[in-house]
């Protein structure tokens, strides 16, 4: 029996566990996996803002990343710089293992090699069904239950919580990298379609190619993998390739009776770049927030709940519709107009002037997406495409300049 049982042991399923049981409660936490950080396809690049809010053990950063090179279809690329760090490129298997010690550390316990099978609430409790290896029946109880497990459409549909869609498709392999020293951004249909594809440096020689893309993500990963091989970009591939799904929109509802879903199981994620660690943190603080209040008030109703949806939607909700609908608008450009827009934006030095704002954050996309399509040169050459979605963005946004 416990006060909350938490469905999945990833960064943000760990973090909320390590916070509830620093606060005295008693937290259990299933994890299909046989321990912390065995599959992830997830490149592990936060903000400083992220790298303080997690305490994260520095010995986990492979890189700094203050500079991107950012390339057209052509080829032709325009780079980006900061004097100081703007992310830091992560060990990503380590952080899920750091988590889940520091929630270890407070007495959160954990079950892996655990796959839940259903979710019932019953006699104002909730019972937890799960196999554990090799086929142990397992039945667990608790007062309220978090789902932080990604692609989690299953148990949310049983919670009469309806299910995430719209899912981008991910692909990722280690690299041998012969000389990259900043991150690589590619753009275009043929190499990420409606997405974009990168070369990370990971430390030394070693770094993660990966794409996002609408559909089968293994055809453009390997044609991707041979042209850097070609281009001696890298020389060897160290590893599988892992793949991941990211969804595009939020849950209409991450509430229920006793329960919440956080993380990728909510569909809190940047559209534009499938980055979920941070935004999922904020969210698990505010999980957290509500159920001490809610455990402490005996109220675990849907109502008592509701705070959760309110407290995340306000610091969110803004942000992840602006990102969708910007992700929308590029998912419907081919590659003449990518290259099109690509050549005003540094015609008139646009990435320049982003640069320079106080406001631009490395987590913060729609900062730099309202702020780029305030620029005339560039709001005039993305009218003629006359897409709803700029229509979107574009009643969000001040005056041009």
């Amino acid at each position: 029996m416990y006060d909350v049982i938490i469905i999945g042991a990833g960064v943000t399923g760990s973090y909320a566990a390590g916070e509830l049981a620093r606060l005295g409660y008693h937290v259990g936490v299933l994890e299909k996996q046989q321990s912390p950080g065995l599959k992830t396809s997830c490149t592990g690049i936060i903000s400083r803002e992220c790298l303080e809010l997690l305490q994260v053990d520095r010995s986990l950063i492979q890189k700094e990343a203050r500079s991107a090179r950012i390339f057209a279809p052509s080829g032709k690329y325009l780079r980006v710089e900061r004097e100081d760090a703007q992310a830091y490129i992560l060990d990503r298997p380590g952080l899920d293992r750091l988590m889940a010690h520091k929630a270890q550390q407070n007495r959160a316990e954990f079950h892996f090699s655990t796959t839940v099978t259903s979710v019932r609430r019953k006699n104002q409790l909730v019972e937890v069904e799960a196999t554990a290896l090799p086929s142990e029946k397992v039945l667990l109880r608790a007062s309220c239950v978090i789902i932080a497990c990604g692609a989690a459409g299953s148990l949310t549909q049983s919670a009469d919580l309806g299910r995430i869609r719209e899912f981008a498709h991910g692909a990722q392999a280690q690299v041998e990298c012969a000389d990259v020293a900043e991150v690589e951004v590619y753009s275009g249909t043929t190499t990420a379609p409606g997405f974009f594809a990168w070369l990370v440096p990971a430390g030394g020689t070693q770094g993660k190619a990966g794409l996002l893309c609408q559909g089968n993500p293994r055809p453009y990963l390997t044609a991707l993998l041979d042209r850097l091989l070609k281009l001696n970009r890298i020389t060897s591939i160290k590893s599988d390739i892992s793949y991941g799904s990211i969804p595009l929109r939020p849950l209409a509802r991450t509430y229920a009776d006793r329960l919440l879903v956080i993380g990728d199981a909510a569909g809190q994620v940047k559209p534009t770049s499938g980055g979920g660690i941070y935004f999922g943190i904020l969210c698990a603080r505010q999980a957290v927030l509500t159920l001490d209040e809610c455990l402490k008030s005996g109220d675990l109703s849907s109502h008592g709940l509701l705070i959760y949806q309110k407290r995340w939607h306000k610091i969110l909700k803004r942000e992840l519709s602006i990102d969708y609908w910007a992700h929308r608008f590029y998912q419907g450009l081919n590659d003449k107009q990518i290259e099109h827009i690509f050549n005003i934006i540094v015609k008139h030095g646009i990435h320049e002037s982003l640069l320079t704002s106080p406001d631009i954050t490395f987590d913060w996309h729609s900062l730099v997406i309202l702020d780029a399509i305030r620029h005339r040169s560039l709001q005039r050459s993305l009218e003629k495409l006359k897409a709803a979605p700029l229509r979107f963005l574009k009643a969000r946004t001040g005056p041009p300049r």
